[in-house]
């Protein structure tokens, strides 16, 4: 899971395997595969560099 901060203020988790797509809007929306989209405070790129990273932790485990 992937920690990410809504524009409210509120961190959730999320599953990164169910992320289709990531845009800048300016805003950054994270679209799940089941549909949901998320705006969040992360760019792009940070969403990137978290994903990044946890497939690299899951991967040594």
């Amino acid at each position: 899971m992937i920690e990410i901060t809504k524009l409210n203020g509120t961190k959730t988790l999320i599953n990164p395997d169910l992320i289709e797509m990531v845009e800048s809007t300016p805003d950054t929306m994270i679209t799940l595969t089941t549909g949901r989209k998320l705006i969040v405070k992360e760019s792009r790129q940070e969403v990137n560099n978290l994903v990044k990273s946890y497939r690299k932790e899951i991967s040594v485990n």
